[in-house]
């Protein structure tokens, strides 16, 4: 098992190298088409794609995609061309219109997500609960291919979460979450939750950040580019001319994207 996540790992790390001149515009745009030189020049930038049928002629040598939206077929496609396929997984929050959320009593629910309807906060204190509703997950994602997990929303404790959670709180979740990954041979990466960097970073094998040029808080990630993990990293509302030379000098593989995460993006260089 060691042997196989090393691998994972380094193919994640290899996978997401920026090679590619950004494009400065109003929004992000689509890139390529099926059999077009830019589909198969070997750029190694990453793809975000969480909205409408994946766009598997991206040049980009990372998928971010939605574990439950994406078919087995697409995940198979991805990875026959070589790409580095990561699902998204909602680990610290429900979301009302997955299959699985009924699994879940009540008592687990706190608040819902400001300007995200139908999501509610997780007690992540309550491990005797999530633990096995993960796990569940997580043999989703591995059963269908993917290389490894993007956990959302694990920084319930900085929010309003209808819980008294604290920071120790987060961490003990967080590193159930990063340990149910590698149990299953998946890479797993640290969303956002800056202010437990430090701690986490060996926990966890990659990150990925919405945002910290916006915010000017980029430098927090340092961790994980000192030690040689790759950090993903997104911009919604900057252009690229406004933050591609700050990201990428800190090692980042930045794109910008339009919010929906549709398949337009807008790399750096």
């Amino acid at each position: 098992m060691l042997v196989r996540m090393l691998r994972r790992v380094a193919g994640v790390a290899a996978s997401i190298a920026v090679s590619a001149a950004c494009s400065i515009g109003a929004e992000p745009t689509s890139e390529a088409q099926p059999g077009s030189e830019a589909a198969t020049s070997g750029d190694t930038r990453w793809q975000y794609q969480l909205q409408g049928a994946v766009d598997t002629s991206v040049p980009a040598r990372t998928f971010v995609v939605d574990l439950f939206d994406t078919p087995e077929s697409v995940v198979e496609e991805l990875k026959a061309r070589g790409r580095t396929v990561i699902c998204y997984v909602n680990v610290g929050a429900s979301e009302d219109w997955r299959a699985d959320s009924a699994a879940l009593p009540a008592e687990v629910r706190g608040t819902e997500l400001d300007d995200w309807p139908g999501e509610f906060w997780y007690d992540v204190r309550r491990t005797d609960l999530l633990e096995p509703f993960l796990a569940s997950r997580f043999d989703l994602c591995r059963e269908k291919g993917f290389d490894g997990v993007e956990a959302d929303n694990v920084d319930g404790w900085t929010n309003d979460s209808g819980f008294d959670l604290t920071g120790g709180d987060q961490l003990a979740y967080n590193r159930l979450v990063a340990r149910l990954a590698h149990e299953r041979s998946l890479t797993i990466g640290l969303k956002n939750d800056l202010d437990q960097v430090a701690e986490l970073e060996p926990d966890f094998d990659f990150a990925v950040n919405e945002q910290c040029a916006q915010y000017d808080e980029c430098a927090k990630l340092e961790p994980f580019v000192r030690a040689g993990k790759p950090v993903l990293h997104v911009e919604y509302g900057l252009g690229t001319s406004a933050f591609c030379a700050r990201t990428t000098g800190l090692g980042f593989e930045s794109i910008r994207k339009p919010r929906d995460l549709t398949a337009a993006r807008e790399p750096c260089p």
